[in-house]
Parts: structure tokens; sequence; C-alpha cells
């Protein structure tokens, strides 16, 4: 699943602090970031500001809460916010930009101790009894009214349900209660491939055969009339039946257990009230969370009878990513796997995605390495006995470029035509590679090129 991690690739509104002045050198409101695998764009005034800069703090007896040395500088978020600044006050902008990932909570936990509620999303007077309502700003608005938009193609959003509650006994991820992970943005993981000891390795095999089950279960009803609510249902009961809890849920506030992505949907579709339609295709993407280590995969389904298009479409996609897992082993370039992608989407005359990226998976849900699947990309490093990571590759009928929905995760096709997805989670072994997500003997059969 291409979710929200956070790696800064390039930042088009650079702020810079001295003397305690913040100026920027680029007027443009709005910056980049990349995340492991997608480029978005967020709001300067909500974002950036937070991360840099900083006032004169008088009191010389304060203390940098980074590295406790005397501090002389102030987030500046944190005074807008009235905050005490025994919290708030740093030594230098670096020891600021170091703490940035864990200090941001304070934030938030600030403005909903205004509110007097848990969770942003709690906070609409205007909900209806049953909850039911469009999604806004990456899951932390609900709204009564359908966004208006420059619609790309047919398809529209639909109002979603409640968040889903997770039982006690399981065991959480950390932004499972506030929404914020805090522990994958900072982690050398980031920029070094973990290779993974024997143990570990172990878990992963479990907790992705429990996120291949998830997923079949998902396949299972598909069908023309069930809403993607009704498929998230059965993708967050299976995945707490197995006793794991599902990633995706309020991962940077994403409001599911699973994302279902629908004809033009790209990727991260939210699951709503909409039901499928005969000629649909629909992605189902699984992400489960089970001792301590994640697990990932996605397949696109057919709702009923699909056009020859559609079908060719999704073959394609299915080719390109077992394609892709053919060159896995030892001492293979990541950057190879764009390259086989490429050649063969484009052969039969679909486009690549470019703004999303397969990544590395296992305590973190999202970490290096990054796995583009377009061709003549910058992928750094070679294969590695030991390392997992997931192949994903987003193919479509199309233009490869993508836009954004309002509820700020839904991205959609630029000229509104169709795209399709699969994905595995792989493990790199002495003389090749397992697939950690691979489909059992008791999957059901959807796909007539394999059944």
């Amino acid at each position: 699943m291409q979710m929200t991690h956070f790696r800064k690739l390039r930042i088009a509104n650079r702020r810079y602090i001295t003397n305690s002045h913040l100026y920027s050198t680029n007027p443009n409101p709005y910056y980049q970031i990349h995340h492991s695998n997608s480029i978005q764009r967020f709001n300067f005034e909500d974002q950036l500001i937070e991360m840099t800069g900083g006032n004169d703090v008088t009191e010389t007896s304060l203390s940098c809460v980074k590295c406790g040395k005397p501090a002389h500088l102030q987030c500046p978020k944190c005074v807008e916010l009235k905050l005490p600044r025994e919290g708030a006050s740093f030594c230098t902008q670096d020891c600021f930009k170091a703490s940035w990932s864990a200090h941001k909570s304070v934030h938030l936990k600030a403005k909903l101790s205004t509110i007097g509620t848990n969770a942003p999303w709690e906070n609409n007077i205007a909900s209806p009894s049953d909850g039911w309502l469009y999604c806004l700003r990456k899951g932390q608005s609900r709204t009564a009214q359908m966004p208006h938009f420059d619609w790309t193609g047919p398809l529209r959003p639909y109002p979603i349900s409640n968040k889903r509650v997770v039982p006690a006994g399981i065991e959480l991820p950390d932004w499972a209660i506030d929404g914020i992970p805090k522990i994958e943005p900072a982690s050398d993981l980031q920029h070094v491939v973990e290779i993974k000891s024997a143990e570990k390795i172990e878990r992963m095999r479990e907790t992705n055969r429990i996120a291949r089950e998830v997923l079949d279960a998902a396949a299972r009803v598909v069908r023309p009339g069930v809403t993607t609510d009704e498929i998230d249902a059965v993708v967050h009961e299976a995945t707490i039946a197995a006793g794991a809890y599902p990633s995706p849920l309020n991962y940077h506030f994403f409001p599911k257990s699973c994302c279902t992505s629908v004809n033009e949907v790209i990727c991260h579709g939210i699951p709503d009230a909409r039901k499928l339609e005969d000629g649909d295709i629909v992605n189902v993407d699984i992400s489960v969370c089970y001792k301590g280590v994640h697990g990932d995969l996605n397949e696109t389904f057919f709702v009923g009878n699909v056009d020859e298009a559609s079908q060719q479409l999704v073959r394609c996609t299915y080719e390109c990513l077992e394609k892709a897992i053919a060159i896995v082993k030892p001492g293979v370039r990541f950057r190879e796997i764009g390259e086989v992608i490429n050649r063969h989407a484009t052969m039969s005359g679909l486009s690549v995605v470019k703004s999303y990226c397969g990544h590395g998976i296992g305590d973190l849900f999202h970490c290096a390495p990054n796995i583009p699947h377009y061709a003549r990309n910058k992928a750094v490093g070679v294969m590695k006995a030991g390392q997992t990571f997931t192949i994903e590759p987003m193919i479509n009928m199309g233009v490869w470029r993508d836009r954004m929905w309002p509820d700020g995760w839904t991205a959609v096709t630029a000229d509104g035509k169709r795209s399709a997805q699969f994905e595995h989670t792989l493990l790199v072994t002495e003389t090749g590679v397992e697939v950690l997500t691979a489909r059992l003997p008791t999957s059901p059969k959807v796909f007539p090129w394999l059944d």
C-alpha cells in the first residue's frame, strides 16, 4: 500500500533562520514532500512553518528539548498555540528538525484539547446520527455536502461511515490513537535497507499469510451491488479475527481499514457507500500489522461482466508484477524493476504511474528501499538476501499522470481512464525470491488467465 511515509526529495519553499528572523526563498505557499511512494502537495502554513523557524527565547535558563543545551530558539507553532516554553525550546535548527517527527504531535494534542475531542473527525457538528459524511483533509474532516471538484472521470465520492473499532487485546501501531506515526519518520531504516534476522523473517511470513487470507476474504464478496464500505467491514473483521491490526486505519488519519480503488482511481481509494456496478474493476489493498511487523498486498478484481479493454489492462498489470518478481535476486539493482515493468506496459500501449512506488516493509509500514516502477528511475542500491520490500505497479489505460481528490487520499488518473494495480511483499533469498503474499490453494479463482 502506498501510504504516507515521509521522505523529502525536494522542497520548493525553504525557510531558514538567522538571528531568530524567519525568511523564505520562495513566496509560493506550497511545498512538495516525497513519501516513500508518492509526491503530494501540502499547505505551507499548515506544515513547513511548524518545522522551521524560531523566536528568541529570552529566558536563558531554558534547555533544548532535544539535547539539553541552553536554548535560544522556540517553535513558532508552540508560540501560536501558547504552549509552555519548556517543551518548545531548541538550541539550533538542527535539533528542531531532528525532533520534528515527535514534536509535531504536541501541536495536534493541543488543538484537540481546545475542541474537547479525541479525534478530528469527531468534531463535526453537522454529523448526521448515522455518521455517513464525505471525507476531507486526508481524513481529518467531514462534510455533509459533496465537495466541488473538476472530476477527471465518471466516478464520484460517496459518504463514508464512522471509523471502525479495534477491540482491546490487539497490538496497536503508534499511529492508532492520534493518527501520527512517530517511530517511522525518524528511523534509520528510511536510509538503510534492513537485512532481517531469521526470527523476523518468520514473523514476516506469518503476517503476510494473514494479509493474504484477509485479501482472499475480501475477494469473495466482490460483486455488483456490494459497497466498498461493506468490503472494508469484511477486511476489518477478518484482520481482527486473526489477532492483527489493519495497518491503514488512522495512518496519517486514513479513515478505513483498507483501500478500495475503483475504475479511474489509481490508489488510496476510501471505502464508501457507493455500490459496485457491473463492469467496474476494483483494487483492494490490504495491509496488516501482527507481532510487530507489517504485511502488504493488493489485487484488482472484475465486477460482473467487464469490457475487453479493462480485462487486458488488469491482465497486463498482473504480468508486469510477475515479470518484475522474476528478476529479484541478490545483486540486482532496485532500479531494474522499473525497466522491466515499463517495457511490458508500453508494449501493450499502457502507461506506468510515476508518482507512487513500492517500498521496504517490516517493523515499519514504509521504509527503504524505494521501488519505482517506471524506466530510467534513480533508485539506489542492490538487492541482498534478507531484504523485504513490495513491488506494486500501477498501470493506466491513458496518461500516467494523476490528480488528487478533495479527500486528500484518492489518486485518480488525470484523463479519467481506468487504472489497475497488483502488489506482493517479497523476501530476497540467497538464490532468488520468496513471495510472502503468494496466492494459496484456497484463494478464490477470480483470474481467468490463472484458473
